[in-house]
């Protein structure tokens, strides 16, 4: 852990930080004066490891066909992972639907901003609740996500970039530099996360210009590298569990109805390696195994067949 993480941190300068925010942030619909709690929710979800420019379309075209947790609710779990296409990590978007039906049994069908209904959403941890709370509801939340995280870490801290894991030391510094009031707090968050997310960024800082590089810790201190470069994996694409699955997955959403075995078993060469992820698929609810009378493959039936659920 970075020594400055626990210390009382820097303060960010909120004049300049905002005044940038003002001239340069990005114009996207779950920002605008329009948006929803439901819209706001959504879009968080769709943005776990997934770039604003893949999400974008995606949204609009989710919230056109489902505003509300109602109308999702109300969708059966293969067109909901239909819609997902390829946004990737496609559990997602069965979270998302198990978090709509919950909204509508639970809350009468609206997103609720109290922060423990909200964790006990399907779907939901700490960051997305914190998320809704500020930019659906304009509540103080400590919203600390990836982009923040690496803001505070210069700024405050003097480090390249925050450790792999957060840390409640993290919490805590983002806790005492966010503004107290709820509209200060939440549009602090919005700026931060910008900043974070087109001047401060992991690989290619714009130090030159950041409206903070005056007061930043790490820019005084020479940009030092990254202490914990060594504790950090690649996430490789070609040849992993991930892009069998992908391919899987694919071809399901393609289909109007049952896919044969054989047709699965061609998406991949390695054998061993499609069945174990074919297996994960099923085991995370978002593939279903099918006999050849068309009833549900048992762990010691030989399935004829795969549908989404």
């Amino acid at each position: 852990m970075s020594p400055g993480l626990s210390g009382r941190g820097c303060p960010v300068p909120a004049d300049p930080l905002l005044a940038w925010f003002d001239e340069h942030a990005r114009v996207l619909p779950w920002r605008a004066p329009d948006r929803t709690p439901w819209g706001v929710l959504v879009s968080e979800v769709m943005l776990q490891q997934t770039p604003v420019s893949r999400v974008e379309p995606a949204w609009r075209a989710w919230l056109a066909r489902w505003p509300t947790p109602a109308a999702l609710a109300a969708a059966s779990p293969a067109d909901v992972l239909r819609a997902w296409d390829r946004l990737g990590y496609p559990r997602r978007a069965l979270r998302l639907h198990a978090c709509a039906a919950a909204i509508v049994a639970r809350h009468g069908g609206e997103v609720p901003d109290d922060e423990a209904a909200l964790l006990a959403l399907p779907g939901v941890g700490a960051y997305t609740a914190a998320a809704v709370r500020a930019f659906a509801f304009g509540r103080r939340a400590v919203v600390l996500d990836t982009n923040v995280r690496r803001v505070l870490a210069r700024h405050a801290a003097g480090a390249a970039l925050p450790a792999p894991t957060q840390t409640s030391a993290e919490v805590a510094l983002a806790d005492r530099l966010t503004p107290s009031d709820d509209a200060g707090a939440a549009r602090w968050a919005l700026a931060t996360m910008e900043l974070g997310a087109l001047v401060c960024t992991a690989r290619a800082p714009r130090c030159e210009a950041c409206p903070l590089a005056s007061s930043c810790a790490w820019l005084t201190a020479g940009r030092p590298p990254d202490e914990h470069a060594h504790r950090r994996r690649g996430q490789p694409w070609e040849g992993t569990d991930r892009q069998v699955r992908g391919r899987v997955m694919a071809l399901l959403r393609g289909a109007i109805g049952p896919v044969p075995a054989d047709a699965v078993a061609a998406v991949w060469p390695d054998a061993r390696q499609l069945t174990r992820c074919v297996e994960a698929l099923v085991a995370d609810g978002l593939v279903v195994p099918l006999t050849v009378t068309g009833a549900t493959a048992g762990p010691d039936d030989e399935p004829a067949s795969y549908r989404l659920p």
